[in-house]
């Protein structure tokens, strides 16, 4: 009967149950309904078992990366680090045509540097650029879907909370997604300046501004130095082996302190109080989750659903590639539907053995699901970023599902880009293994 824990767990879901609670329920349920048909009185101890996991699947050292990563992202916000980064992106790429649109995909892949997160970029940066992309004659349609589509590079270019995650999940290694997830956000990124640039061309955009002389850009670029940083001690320290990713994560936090505190002076004691709050009920969100996704997994083992999941598949095809492409739609589907973060947790365990065992790479797996699931962030009709951007600029969702299409077109070919050739995703690892191995 465990086999049906996922049909009840997307029942509760369609009825409103948050997922924490659903997660936990619908296994909780069934192991009651099974022990009651078989008269069987191990009910309670399978039952402590289930809960149980849900403390040790927290209690781990990797995910300590986590808060403090949340941590370090408030306090980068809190610390007007994003108004650096917009003023360094436009002394760049501020004089192309259709400049402010350049700047804000450019700001969300710097950005993606800092929070890793989809919602914080489009909150943070949405605030800025949509009503100053107005004022220069872009519609606010375009500049609030260009936003959405842009701030999904958040979650890909590390580091990442949803990386950190499946890695934990998957017991993959977090410093080869990190590593991983590197150029396929790159591509994102320039993917959707490519459509920008074809837009602008047709659409006749305005210039955000001249050519910024060599001294303005220098000037700019001092100002974000020290934000710029962060990423660079995070992966540098990550990537070189000289620190674990939960150790980086806590210098990040370390190292935004003082940055916002003493540096930058944009940030005072007096706050500390409420950015300290905002992470630790991010991280309390995102902590639970994994808790209840670890006892989750435990009874997706001993339904054998892996296997059943496995024997249908490959009753569709035994061709690896046809079945990546079946997968990726149904990731597609799914991500239009639930975070990232919450499918990962469902998903990983069932699919992420189907594909090792057909001889796909974890961590190249790893990107496909984590890229497609984080683009479904912006995707209609339920794309978590869609709402934030439409709170931000005051615009209709439905009119922003419809401006986003052509962004979310590049965004899907270079999913199937990734899927189709893995030395995207797995170049990187692979040389950084051979150098430091």
């Amino acid at each position: 009967m465990l086999v049906y824990f996922l049909p009840v767990f997307l029942l509760f879901l369609l009825l409103g149950l948050p997922i924490f609670f659903g997660l936990l329920a619908a296994p909780g349920l069934l192991i009651w309904a099974e022990a009651l048909m078989n008269g069987d009185d191990r009910f309670m101890r399978d039952l402590a078992i289930l809960y149980r996991n849900v403390y040790t699947g927290m209690n781990s050292t990797p995910l300590m990366a986590i808060p403090f990563f949340m941590l370090a992202g408030e306090m980068m916000n809190r610390g007007g680090i994003t108004m650096r980064l917009v003023e360094f992106s436009q002394a760049l790429m501020g004089h192309l045509r259709g400049g402010l649109a350049h700047v804000n995909i450019l700001s969300s892949m710097l950005f993606a540097g800092m929070s890793g997160s989809a919602v914080a970029d489009t909150s943070a940066l949405g605030s800025m650029l949509i009503p100053a992309m107005e004022r220069q004659g872009y519609t606010r349609k375009f500049a609030a879907a260009i936003t959405a589509a842009s701030s999904v590079i958040g979650p890909i270019i590390p580091p990442s909370g949803i990386m950190i995650i499946y890695a934990y999940v998957m017991e993959v290694s977090v410093a080869d997604l990190f590593a991983a997830g590197l150029i396929p956000g790159l591509l994102v990124g320039a993917g959707l300046m490519l459509v920008t640039k074809i837009m602008a061309d047709k659409y006749d955009f305005p210039v955000a501004s001249e050519r910024a002389t060599w001294p303005e850009r220098g000037k700019a670029s001092l100002k974000a130095f020290f934000p710029l940083l962060t990423p660079v001690i995070i992966l540098g320290c990550i990537l070189t082996g000289v620190t674990t990713p939960t150790e980086a994560s806590a210098l990040a936090a370390a190292y935004a302190m003082v940055v916002s505190l003493f540096i930058l002076r944009s940030m005072t004691f007096r706050d500390l109080p409420g950015v300290l709050k905002r992470a630790a009920l991010a991280s309390a969100v995102v902590l639970l989750l994994v808790g209840a996704a670890m006892a989750f997994k435990t009874v997706v083992s001993l339904s054998r659903t892996p296997e059943s999941m496995a024997e249908f598949v490959l009753t569709l095809s035994s061709n690896p590639l046809v079945l990546l492409f079946l997968i990726n739609l149904l990731l597609f589907v799914v991500g239009m539907f639930l975070d990232a973060g919450p499918a990962i947790i469902i998903l990983g365990p069932i699919l992420g053995p189907i594909f090792v065992e057909m001889g796909v790479d974890p961590v190249h797996f790893a990107i496909i699901m984590s890229v497609n699931l984080t683009v479904g962030l912006a995707t209609p009709p339920m794309g978590l970023v869609l709402f934030v951007a439409s709170s931000v600029s005051g615009e209709r969702v439905e009119t922003i599902s419809r401006a986003i299409l052509p962004f979310l077109a590049v965004e899907i070919a270079v999913i199937f880009l990734i899927t189709y050739v893995p030395a995207i995703s797995l170049t990187l690892p692979r040389l950084l293994d051979s150098f430091y191995g």
